[in-house]
């Protein structure tokens, strides 16, 4: 592969992968899921989906690290010369390190509502009537964080998309000379 093709590569696909996983859990994964006629099945169905999803995660996490900084090894100069450039890998790699953290605290929450899956559920993310607190407040946050990680996954695949575009020819002279 030339150039930056396999870094670039890693970086992508894996952002697309957690992207794609996560919304497809929210949508799919956890929208089955509340759809099983036994309300205990529902939390219990949507733990076993998303620990089998776990590994994957994990992996596209660690290509997306490997592709990252391979590509900021071979931009440091354009990083250095580049008006917008230094600024948009640093707001993307926060967006990233918050996403990679709230993925995790979903994948700890995601657990302790598969250990309560026995109260039932109305929905994976929906509590039933009468469920314990520490139930109800685990499928609370998880209903938040469904959203919010395909919200910042999507957000690094944008800010990657600009990255591109910094490196247009006309863009990188435009950068370059106007900083």
């Amino acid at each position: 592969m030339a150039g930056n093709t396999l870094v670039r590569s890693l970086h992508d696909l894996s952002a697309a992968a957690w992207f794609g996983g996560s919304l497809m859990g929210a949508v799919g994964l956890n929208g089955a899921a509340a759809e099983a006629k036994d309300p205990t099945e529902r939390t219990r169905l949507s733990t076993i989906g998303w620990a089998r999803w776990t590994p994957v995660q994990i992996a596209a996490f660690g290509a997306h690290a490997v592709g990252g900084i391979g590509l900021i090894a071979a931009n440091k100069g354009r990083l250095a010369g580049q008006s917008g450039a230094v600024a948009n890998t640093v707001v993307k790699s926060a967006i990233t390190v918050v996403g990679m953290a709230a993925s995790l605290y979903s994948g700890m929450l995601g657990k302790k509502v598969g250990e309560l899956s026995q109260h039932g559920a109305a929905g994976a993310t929906e509590p039933k009537p009468g469920a314990p607190e520490e139930l109800k407040k685990a499928q609370s946050q998880l209903k938040t964080l469904q959203w919010i990680l395909p919200a910042l996954s999507g957000a690094v695949i944008v800010l990657g998309a600009n990255q591109g575009e910094q490196q247009r020819p006309k863009n990188l002279l435009d950068g370059i000379f106007n900083r």
